[in-house]
């Protein structure tokens, strides 16, 4: 009986020690869109729910609220008070209806926004959350593109983690509108540079695995085939979305891209055949105010496996 119990002990700290750097993070995005006195109580409770499950840290993937609601100082900074109810680390990277679409949404001035999420979601390298965790910036690295604090990087367990700054709506590219135009080319530019360095960055590292987290859904579905026909859906995606499929096919390793958007769960290969490597997950959105933990284990040679975190609020 002992020499059972004894093995028993030894397989078990053997599976400990192979799965030893296993985490879990979480991500969520666009909510909450419908009237605050009911989505805002629904989203503390999608808040305490995911801090019950003690992830490692959690990623938001932009979209704070309707691209109708307006885009004032008061509604920004109360979405930036949310994402500090994360008991872990909160990383954050914008979405469209806090900036690009602000001129929809009342006399506001996109750009004028976009700097203002810059000044007040991205003081210093520390994420959001009570925990923040320190972040290495694109604007701390590269001189160049010393305006794009948002843009950032970091590594857990042998994974490597990058978020980049690109949104729905044409990824802010607007021909008829030279200011507009002016700001997507130079982000554009910068975003391309930020994938360049955070895949340079994981081959240094010898990372076992990347995830890319950015707010827009850069491909379009035929449902009718059950996406089929996967494309490029608008000219703003065109050059970034051709740098990641070259970069991911040379890197070799699992990729995950985390994305928001279009508000519907799905785990997906975005490309039918190369690269094979790069896996896709867009999560959920309103109305549906639920998320999504990643379970990363890096000696497994899937190295991600998901399961929704459901809303316990109606």
């Amino acid at each position: 009986m002992l020499k059972v119990i004894l093995f028993a002990a030894i397989a078990a700290l053997s599976a400990y020690a192979a799965h030893a750097d296993t985490f879990r993070f979480v991500a969520l995005g666009d909510m909450a869109y419908g009237d605050p006195a009911v989505d805002y109580p629904r989203l503390e409770a999608l808040i305490d729910a995911i801090n019950e499950r003690n992830p490692t840290f959690t990623i938001h993937l932009g979209d704070t609220k309707s691209g109708n609601a307006p885009c004032s100082d008061e509604v920004l900074l109360k979405q930036r008070d949310f994402m500090n109810r994360f008991t872990g680390a909160l990383i954050y990277t914008p979405g469209d209806n806090e900036w690009t679409d602000c001129h929809k949404a009342g006399a506001f001035d996109p750009r004028e926004r976009l700097s203002f999420i810059r000044q007040n979601y991205f003081p210093s390298p520390n994420s959001l959350g009570k925990k923040p965790l320190k972040l290495i910036r694109q604007a701390d690295l590269m001189p160049e593109f010393a305006s794009f604090v948002e843009n950032a990087r970091f590594s857990h367990g042998g994974i490597a983690f990058a978020t980049v700054h690109v949104v729905g709506s044409n990824n802010g590219f607007e021909t008829h509108d030279p200011a507009a135009a002016t700001e997507f080319f130079a982000r554009n530019k910068a975003n391309i540079a930020w994938l360049n360095a955070a895949f340079g960055a994981a081959v240094r590292d010898n990372a076992k695995g990347l995830v890319l987290a950015l707010h827009a859904n850069m491909f379009e579905f035929d449902f009718n085939e059950l996406g089929r026909k996967r494309h490029l859906r608008h000219s703003g995606f065109k050059s970034f979305a051709e740098a990641l499929v070259k970069r991911a096919e040379a890197f070799t390793r699992p990729v995950l891209l985390v994305y928001g958007d279009s508000h519907i769960f799905r785990i997906y290969r975005p490309y039918r055949r190369k690269p094979a490597n790069l896996v896709a997950l867009e999560v959920f959105g309103a109305p549906d105010m639920h998320a999504v933990e990643i379970t990363v284990d890096p000696d497994d040679p899937a190295i991600w496996s998901f399961r929704p975190i459901y809303n316990p609020a109606p």
